[in-house]
């Protein structure tokens, strides 16, 4: 919502209340002093008319949605300062018609004067309603951010954790390599010393008949 629309619809709306009290007191007096009386009502009127012009520009200047339902209120105010411009025209026919005036007072006047307090408070209704859906509008987007909000966290949160799986999984593989690599070894090292027992058996064995055979000879003598 504008909040210079918001300015100038409160000047209007207690200007226009005043304006309302000032007809009803009119109706009661007489000669100057009503003349005086309708002559301040007119200004007042034109200075409504003004509020009505300033509201109706800034509605236009606003996005279309908010427009729309601005547009639609300044229409109840431009009919609530019909309904006063009319009350002033039966003022002013009743300083012709004293008759006229009594009957206009009793009938015209009130009517007049009750549909434009109704036609304000279905505007203050109207109004209260249409602050309560922007509440709810504003509540609703900031639910909006604090879920995305959450989201891009619990994305982080999960790309955080799949790199750590990744770097384990790497490391595993890693290990895996040094297991095979250290298999390896102890297999040749396995190979080496069965080779070894081998060489080792043979040069006994070579020795021992070498001995036999020295003895044998010696003893032979």
């Amino acid at each position: 919502m504008s909040e210079v629309f918001e300015g100038y619809e409160r000047q209007y709306c207690e200007l226009s209340a005043n304006l309302s009290k000032k007809c009803t007191a009119a109706g009661a007096l007489d000669g100057e002093q009503k003349k005086q009386k309708v002559t301040e009502i007119k200004t007042g009127i034109d200075e409504a008319e003004s509020w009505i012009r300033k509201m109706d520009l800034e509605a236009r200047s606003l996005q279309p949605n908010v427009k729309a339902v601005l547009l639609a209120r300044l229409r109840e105010y431009k009919s609530d300062l019909n309904n006063l411009k009319n009350e002033v025209k039966r003022l002013v026919f009743g300083n012709a018609n004293a008759a006229a005036r009594d009957e206009l007072l009793e009938s015209g006047m009130a009517d007049a004067l009750t549909a434009s307090a109704d036609q304000r408070s279905r505007l203050l209704m109207s109004t209260e309603r249409i602050n309560k859906s922007s509440d709810r509008i504003q509540e609703s987007r900031r639910t909006m951010l604090e879920t995305e909000e959450l989201g891009v966290s619990i994305l982080q949160d999960l790309s955080s954790q799949r790199q750590s799986l990744l770097h384990a999984h790497n490391t595993l593989h890693g290990v895996d390599d040094n297991i095979g690599k250290s298999k390896r070894v102890l297999t040749s090292m396995s190979r080496r010393m069965s080779k070894n027992k081998w060489i080792i058996g043979s040069i006994i064995a070579v020795l021992v008949l070498a001995i036999i055979l020295i003895l044998y000879f010696k003893l032979a003598k």
